[in-house]
């Protein structure tokens, strides 16, 4: 199990108030990765993110909203939109500023609302930003930052991982493909086609599942 914060930081700033030094650190934290974003046609627009605690076996999942999920699953699947997101221009300030992104920390959970701080150094001074979970995730997976989770919010909401959790990635996996060999080229072109409209509309959760399923039909060829 991987934990965070044996060491004391040093002295940081939240939206420019001083943070005593060590004040985050002595707070057990368990490293996470994404395992995935889910959705049912009951949550009303809304998905899972669902993290899963590395070297053990819980799940946390945390619902985000259709914006935030989109900017997530758009970095995971590596697909460039025309124009950046909010979360990319995030990205572009840090860099810009020179200031990097060294983690995320999902560190509370009070009357069911996750809370996170997005940790960077700047100017050789450790400094945190207050954030919601799903912003700080997303800014996350741009920065290559990692992620960690308190081990008592882990405690609290943390599921063990059973059959049902694995079908999260299931379902994001396509049907296969039906019809005949021979006209495979024309689909995988149709579907070339309508995963570049669904980029220029910016309509990227259907480009992320077209590209997925092109990157199947061309691996069963």
């Amino acid at each position: 199990m991987l934990r965070y914060g044996d060491k004391p930081p040093a002295p940081g700033r939240t939206f420019g108030v001083s943070i005593p030094a060590g004040q985050l650190s002595f707070m057990d934290y368990i490293q996470v990765d994404i395992i995935g974003l889910s959705t049912s046609p009951s949550s009303g627009g809304a998905y899972a993110l669902v993290l899963g605690e590395v070297g053990g076996n819980r799940r946390l999942p945390i619902i985000i909203g259709a914006f935030e999920a989109q900017a997530i699953a758009l970095e995971l699947e590596k697909i460039q939109p025309p124009r950046p997101m909010t979360h990319d221009l995030l990205r572009s300030l840090f860099d810009t500023l020179g200031a990097e992104v060294t983690d995320v920390v999902i560190d509370d959970l009070r009357e069911g609302t996750f809370f996170a701080k997005v940790r960077y150094v700047f100017e050789d001074e450790e400094a945190t930003l207050d954030a919601r979970p799903s912003d700080a995730v997303a800014l996350a997976v741009r920065t290559d930052a990692p992620l960690f989770v308190a081990s008592s919010v882990l405690d609290e909401a943390g599921i063990p991982a059973d059959d049902e959790s694995d079908a999260v990635e299931a379902e994001s996996e396509p049907d296969p493909f039906e019809g005949a060999a021979s006209s495979a080229m024309s689909r995988l072109d149709r579907m070339e086609s309508q995963l570049e409209k669904a980029i220029a509309d910016e309509d990227y959760e259907k480009a992320a599942k077209l590209r997925d399923d092109i990157a199947r039909m061309k691996e069963g060829n």
